[in-house]
């Protein structure tokens, strides 16, 4: 039986949409990064009047363009920490939920809700509670928390999904063998999840790292770095700006690519170990 094929007009329709998506997507992106290169007496927009790497190295004179290097050592800080924390807690709350208990049902509405209330009021609102608490609102704190109401309920999620596909038969042959609940846990359950908990992980850093709106009322005195790039482009008018975008770009990438060979490597030992 033959499969179904899209018609003719399905499949150019398609491929319009999904070259103006591409477009749109990395088009800007594109610029940015070429405009970056600009040489030293190069504007903020074409024709490029030469070609270097002046404005890269300018990038980390803090007098001229702001505190790049702390607001980058601050948002990757917060983002380890959010990273850590969405992975212990969704892991903990995914192994909970695979058993039905009262009050279960309402403890997950409750905690997806964060996803659709505006980011800019809860910001504001963690803020404020800090503010009538006589607590300064920090990155490392009220931010932190802010943070978290955005990553958990994704991984909550995710992790929904892994251990609804999770074949429980793994863990009683484990048990059959005279695995203990923690030997189980550590060398059955954590193995195969393993690249799931890789992928949370990631997921709560990118969205931590990103952060601005969550952000805006709850870093204190010092900005993380949207905060900062935000700040630059109401007082920066030279394609510095575009290197730190390239550079953040280009970290950004370098994170999700050092993920996926993580996921790979840990992939080929399972197999090994399975094949031995």
């Amino acid at each position: 039986m033959r499969k179904h094929e899209p018609r003719g007009g399905t499949f150019i329709a398609l491929s319009i949409f999904f070259g103006l998506f591409v477009l749109f997507l990395y088009g800007p992106l594109s610029t940015i990064v070429i405009l970056s290169f600009q040489g030293e007496n190069g504007g903020l927009t074409f024709p490029m009047n030469g070609v270097s790497f002046h404005w890269f190295g300018n990038l980390f004179e803090k007098q001229a363009v702001g505190d790049f290097g702390g607001s980058f050592t601050r948002s990757a800080l917060l983002g380890l920490m959010v990273m850590v924390t969405t992975v212990v807690v969704t892991l903990a709350a995914g192994l909970a939920f695979r058993r039905r208990f009262r009050g279960g049902a309402f403890l997950f509405y409750l905690t997806v809700a964060s996803l659709i209330v505006p980011s800019i009021l809860v910001s504001l609102g963690i803020g404020l509670l800090f503010r009538i608490l006589g607590l300064p609102p920090a990155w490392y704190s009220s931010a932190f928390g802010a943070h978290l109401t955005w990553t958990l309920p994704f991984g909550l999620l995710i992790m929904f999904a892994v251990f609804n596909r999770f074949d429980k038969s793994y863990e009683e042959a484990a048990r059959d063998l005279g695995a203990g609940p923690w030997q189980t846990f550590r060398n059955v359950v954590v193995p195969i999840i393993l690249p799931s908990l890789i992928g949370v992980g990631l997921f709560g850093f990118s969205l931590s790292y990103d952060e601005f709106a969550r952000t805006l009322m709850t870093a204190g005195t010092f900005n993380t770095l949207p905060l900062e790039i935000y700040g630059m482009t109401t007082n920066v008018t030279t394609p510095v700006l575009y290197a730190l975008g390239t550079v953040t770009t280009a970290f950004s990438f370098l994170i999700i690519i050092l993920s996926l060979v993580g996921i790979v490597v840990l992939r080929r030992r399972r197999a090994r170990r399975l094949a031995a």
